[in-house]
């Protein structure tokens, strides 16, 4: 929900450009023709629901990373976990499938942008993880 608010937010204040959930719902409907059968806002809902699914596969693996790094608080562990997964997922897997046109290739303030939104995600999804989990508090 983080991501979602985060990106809807800075879009509308227009503080981000076109977000990557906009990119990913355009490149959705390119492939499976969902805004005809479903609309926008349906294949914008599937989009959100990948992002639940990652932020709590994420989740899950909070304690596994907190015991593999023990004196890293959760907002560090955050903030590396954010940047790994914007440097695999979108740097390297969404521009191969054709999500987004490349880091490169967006500029370095779209690039920023989506740095910015996994890492806010990933610190905030470790935080509430951390301390459901272990009752850590950052």
């Amino acid at each position: 929900m983080v991501t979602t608010a985060v990106m809807v937010a800075g879009r509308k204040s227009g503080v981000l450009t076109k977000t990557l959930d906009r990119d990913a719902v355009d490149w959705i409907d390119d492939v499976t023709g969902s805004r005809e059968a479903i609309g926008d806002t349906g294949t914008s809902l599937v989009e959100f629901g990948n992002h639940l699914g990652a932020s709590a596969a994420f989740a899950l693996a909070v304690p596994t990373l907190r015991r593999a790094a023990p004196t890293l608080s959760p907002v560090a562990i955050g903030a590396a976990y954010g940047t790994a997964l914007y440097a695999v997922n979108i740097a390297g897997i969404a521009p191969l499938l054709g999500i987004t046109e490349g880091e490169i290739q967006a500029g370095p303030r779209k690039a920023l942008e989506r740095w910015a939104v996994h890492v806010i995600q990933a610190v905030i999804t470790t935080v509430v993880a951390d301390r459901l989990t272990t009752g850590h508090s950052s």
